[in-house]
């Protein structure tokens, strides 16, 4: 019989710098860039730390309350919150559908370039720009706020999606093709049940991000809770603006936990 085998020395954890590891000074030179970048900067922390700083932030928050919880006011912003969850929606699913085609295309197709190159156009463009672009063509509303949302997001989920077909396992649409299936055929069956959770997962999370970013969108008019926010804030109406910012903080809850939930119930 054999003698057992030894049992292996025990290794020591790599360096945490080594001078043969480029991967190691390219972390070194992302850190030096930052720490750049904050010398760069003229941060007064003392003047944000200073005892006149906090006494006016503590006199401005002060002015919120009361907020205003009369019967008009609470209509009103109960309406608005349900356009902004609305306008999220809309424009997660729509930017859902319109991201998994262009993924198709930027992953696999003749035009890969051509449609990155979309997908890089969409999400390079904050949603604010593309919301002004919108009420200029569209006028004032939430139909500019959900192209907005929609026009941004398709960018985003359309790169997320692109790389996550390029990851897949070869194997099941290797199978069907030599079986004679038909494209289509092989991304019903083969690619999207693969790509399906990632789907799933990335479209709750641009969908929670899109209901914040929704609120912001009434800036320039695009309706929902933004464009409350920004009327009663500019008019100094601060209990007002203290009811909106409670129907925000409401609305990113509820949206969290929906989502939450919803993630539960696919993961079973």
């Amino acid at each position: 019989m054999k003698p057992p085998a030894a049992n292996p020395p025990y290794r020591l954890p790599p360096r945490l710098f080594d001078a043969r590891c480029k991967a190691c000074w390219f972390v070194a030179g992302l850190l030096a860039l930052a720490l750049a970048s904050f010398a760069s900067l003229d941060l007064q922390w003392r003047a944000l730390a200073s005892g006149e700083a906090l006494r006016a932030m503590g006199a401005f928050v002060a002015e919120f309350f009361p907020p205003d919880l009369s019967t008009p006011m609470l209509q009103r912003t109960a309406r608005a919150a349900l356009e902004t969850l609305a306008m999220s929606v809309v424009g997660t699913a729509l930017a859902a559908a319109a991201g998994l085609l262009l993924a198709v295309v930027a992953a696999r197709g003749r035009g890969a370039a051509l449609a990155r190159g979309g997908l890089n156009l969409l999400r390079s463009i904050p949603e604010l720009v593309w919301a002004a672009l919108l009420v200029v063509a569209a006028g004032l509303g939430p139909l500019a706020g959900t192209l907005a949302l929609a026009l941004h997001t398709t960018g985003v989920m359309g790169r997320l999606l692109a790389e996550g077909i390029q990851n897949l396992p070869p194997a099941p649409a290797a199978a069907l093709r030599a079986s004679g299936a038909r494209p289509l055929q092989v991304f019903a069956y083969a690619t999207l049940p693969q790509l399906l959770p990632q789907l799933v997962s990335y479209t709750l999370y641009r969908w929670e991000n899109n209901i914040r970013a929704a609120t912001v969108l009434g800036v320039v008019g695009a309706g929902g809770l933004g464009q409350q926010l920004m009327f009663h804030l500019g008019l100094f109406q601060m209990g007002k603006t203290a009811t909106v910012l409670a129907a925000m903080l409401v609305l990113v809850l509820l949206a969290d936990f929906a989502s939450d939930r919803l993630r539960r119930h696919w993961a079973r």
